[in-house]
C-alpha cells in the first residue's frame, strides 16, 4: 500500500480513485470496491467490531485506498504500511454536507430488513454502510450541526496524528499539480484530471442497487 485516504466521501474521492490508477497507484480501494467484494465485507465488520483484521490479506493487489470503509481505519493502515503516504481530501463543510446529505444519507439510512428484491450481497452493504454511519457520525446523519462538526473533527485528527512529511490534505478543484508532486510523479501529458460520481450519477446508482 503506498497512499492511503483519509477523506471521507463525498470529497472527491472517486476521482481520486482514478487519478492514482492513472498514476500508477492502483488498483485504489475504494466504497465502490466493497460493492464488487462481498466478501471483504466480514473483514469491514470485524473492523468496526474492533477486531483483527488482516489489513495485508484485505489490501492483496491494491496499491491505494479512497473513501469510507478504509478511512475510517486510516491509522491502523499506517501502522500496517508505515512507509504508505496520506491523502486526506476535503472540500468546504457546508458544502460537503449537502452533498452528503443528497446522497449518501438516503442510502446509509435504508434499513435492510425493509427490503425484500435487494441481494444478500447487496443487504450486507447496507448493513456496513449503517454501521458507519453509526460509528462516525452516531446515527445521526440528519443532524447537520453534529454531522459538520463530526467532519471537521476527522479532518483536525488526521492533520494533527499523519506525519507531516506525509501528507497531503488535497482538494479536487487543485487539480494535477499538488498530487503529482506529492507523490514524486510527473503530470500526466494531455490527460484532463478525472471529474467523477457528481450527485446524479450517484442518485441513480443508488436506485439502480435498490430495484436489484
Amino acid at each position: 500500500m503506498k497512499v492511503i485516504g483519509a477523506g471521507f466521501g463525498r470529497t472527491g474521492t472517486l476521482s481520486v480513485k482514478a487519478a492514482l490508477e492513472t498514476l500508477g497507484f492502483g488498483p485504489c480501494y475504494h466504497m465502490v470496491t466493497a460493492f464488487e467484494r462481498p466478501d471483504h465485507l466480514r473483514a469491514w465488520r470485524a473492523a468496526h467490531e474492533g477486531r483483527a483484521v488482516d489489513w495485508e490479506a484485505l489490501f492483496t493487489g491494491f496499491g491505494s485506498t479512497m473513501d469510507w470503509p478504509a478511512c475510517t481505519f486510516w491509522e491502523q493502515l499506517l501502522d500496517a504500511c508505515p512507509q504508505a503516504k496520506v491523502v486526506l481530501t476535503v472540500r468546504d463543510p457546508e458544502r460537503w454536507y449537502e452533498s452528503f446529505r443528497e446522497t449518501l444519507v438516503p442510502l446509509w439510512g435504508t434499513d435492510a430488513a425493509a427490503h425484500d428484491r435487494p441481494s444478500p450481497e447487496f443487504r450486507e452493504y447496507l448493513a456496513l454502510v449503517r454501521r458507519i454511519g453509526t460509528d462516525t457520525f452516531g446515527g445521526r446523519l440528519d443532524d447537520r450541526e453534529h454531522v459538520v462538526a463530526a467532519y471537521a473533527a476527522h479532518n483536525r485528527r488526521v492533520r494533527e496524528k499523519a506525519p507531516a512529511d506525509r501528507l497531503l490534505v488535497y482538494e479536487v478543484g487543485q487539480g494535477w499539480q499538488p498530487l503529482c508532486a506529492f507523490l514524486g510523479v510527473d503530470v500526466p501529458d494531455g490527460v484532463a484530471f478525472p471529474r467523477l460520481n457528481d450527485r446524479d450519477s450517484f442518485q441513480e446508482m443508488v436506485r439502480r442497487r435498490l430495484s436489484m
